[in-house]
């Protein structure tokens, strides 16, 4: 690596999780961007899984879809609306992964009858991971590697060593080691406390790392005096403490504060390179437009992970991107579908009280899906704007056959293998699938949209690559009975001719598509279906008509 110039910025965190590695290395990278510089991220996560693709929801938050079809963590989300790095495979790294990589290679006698280590051949695996991404793209300026969990557990230790021995093999000038810890206010005394990151840098010192940036997450600034206490006690320069405030408002404001804060200049002052102001009007006017909202939006996502606010992250950021490019205030109000199930039977308006529309996310498994059901009925039936996503889609269409097209018990064949009208069931090269991971239609597949089309006209495009992941399509052996109702196919994969979005004729606005284009909503460019759904929610309530 000694021929390429590219620089690495490898981020830890210490005390505890949930501090926000993701977001400040996806806002590092926003604000290199705007000095002018090239940049990629890559998450090292030290789980045995080789990805999170067959974890719950509940378990690790949403899984997160790169254009190439991996399956990675949520974060990979952040660093791709964040910044313009165009993420892969590479970029997500995991210990199952690593491990199985040097297991395979033991197994076809590729170490020539050595003993097989941590030290080297793991380290040196991980090492790889990183390199070879700077190898797929030389013209890069930086890399940012985040390494998952907390300085201390044992599963990180073989990260955090290859970790030093890059900073070994290429020297401070090209690599910068960042720790992102946790100064907390003891209420009661109303003082911040410093003895946490103290213990946190020891921790990393005892491995031979030395931090060049501590980044302090803090609720209010770090006093003088504490900058110089921590300073002494870790063995950082007081210009490199540097505090990481609670964001009250938005997580968009983030980079910005740490602007002000100094950290991208003290980054670019390590390198020796030029520290002039990152300029990123585009970010500015989009924090603008969330702080100065000139009208509401009450939005409903029908889910079963509602309780937990990471299983729908890259929806959510998505809804607001689409809110903002309204110059709407965005109120999303999280129904469980299980609690609408209970209720089938009867009144379910009581759920959507004030909503100005609906959307129903995806998801697998039988568990609130008659919920769900239930909600593209109320939003078709009443003209309120449904958005469905993945299941979503599958909801529309078993609704809409059930009640509309008179198929009694149409269904899934996802959760129903013996229904007499499996009008959702599993792509031809799934059925005989048994492993789950990474085994789904993943990543971006070609939309062509039908001429005349409500989609196309928001696309304002003849088609458009659009990322998936799902097993299951709808039957098109029932295509010409939708249509006959009324149902419009508004979007097909040339190549299979399988079905990707449904629109209603006679609706408002009633899309559902079989891709997740969450994925590629960013701040300052909302995708154009969440654009226009909140524009569309934003007419219903105030009643006006397309």
């Amino acid at each position: 690596m000694n021929s390429i110039k590219t620089r690495f910025i490898f981020i830890t965190g210490g005390v505890c999780s949930s501090l926000g590695k993701g977001i400040s290395t996806a806002s590092l990278g926003l604000l290199l961007e705007g000095h002018g510089y090239k940049i990629s991220i890559i998450k090292m996560d030290p789980y045995i899984n080789i990805d999170p693709g067959t974890m719950s929801p509940f378990q690790h938050g949403e899984v997160y879809v790169t254009e190439d079809g991996a399956e990675t963590d949520l974060d990979l989300g952040y660093y791709e609306r964040f910044t313009n790095a165009k993420l892969t495979r590479k970029n997500s790294v995991s210990t199952g992964q690593i491990y199985n990589t040097v297991i395979q290679r033991e197994r076809k006698g590729e170490y020539l009858g050595r003993t097989v280590q941590v030290i080297p051949h793991i380290t040196d695996e991980i090492k790889k991971r990183i390199y070879d991404v700077v190898k797929a793209d030389t013209s890069l300026d930086f890399v940012l590697i985040e390494i998952g969990g907390t300085v201390g557990d044992i599963e990180s230790f073989p990260f955090l060593e290859a970790m030093r021995q890059v900073r070994q093999e290429l020297g401070a000038k090209r690599v910068m080691n960042v720790h992102l810890t946790l100064v907390p206010t003891i209420t009661v005394a109303g003082e911040q406390k410093t003895k946490p990151t103290q213990h946190s840098v020891k921790e990393l010192m005892q491995i031979g790392v030395i931090p060049d940036i501590l980044l302090c997450r803090t609720a209010s600034e770090l006093s003088e005096d504490m900058r110089n206490k921590i300073s002494l006690f870790c063995n950082v320069s007081n210009r490199n403490v540097i505090s990481a405030v609670d964001i009250k408002s938005s997580i968009y404001e983030i980079p910005d504060m740490l602007h002000n804060n100094e950290y991208d200049t003290v980054v670019l002052d390590h390198f020796g390179l030029d520290s002039s102001r990152a300029h990123i009007p585009e970010w500015g006017s989009f924090t603008k437009s969330l702080k100065e909202p000139s009208k509401k939006v009450n939005i409903a996502v029908v889910g079963k992970y509602i309780s937990l606010q990471d299983a729908y992250r890259s929806l959510y950021e998505a809804l607001l991107h689409g809110a903002a490019g309204n110059n709407a205030e965005l109120n999303i109000i999280r129904v469980d579908s299980e609690l609408i199930e209970k209720k089938c039977d009867g009144d379910i308006s009581s759920f959507f009280e004030g909503i100005d529309g609906l959307l129903v996310p995806g998801g697998f498994g039988d568990r609130g899906i008659e919920g769900k059901i239930a909600a593209a009925g109320y939003a078709r039936k009443n003209n309120t704007p449904y958005f469905g996503i993945c299941l979503g889609l599958h909801c529309a269409v078993i609704e809409f056959g059930r009640n509309v097209c008179g198929l009694k018990d149409a269904h899934t064949r996802e959760i129903d293998q013996n229904t007499p009208h499996p009008v959702i069931s599993y792509l031809a090269d799934q059925e005989i699938i048994t492993d789950k991971g990474g085994t789904m239609r993943l990543g971006a597949y070609e939309c062509v949209f039908k001429e005349g089309s409500k989609i196309k006209k928001i696309y304002g495009m003849d088609s458009y690559m659009e990322r998936h992941r799902h097993r299951l399509e709808f039957t098109l052996k029932y295509k010409e009975l939708y249509e006959k109702h009324g149902m419009v196919f508004g979007g097909v994969n040339p190549q299979s001719n399988l079905v990707e979005t449904i629109e209603l004729s006679d609706h408002p606005w009633y899309i559902a598509t079989q891709f997740h284009p969450e994925f590629k909503s960013k701040p300052v460019k909302p995708h154009p279906l969440f654009k226009d759904f909140i524009r569309a929610s934003i007419d219903s309530r105030a009643g006006i008509k397309d």
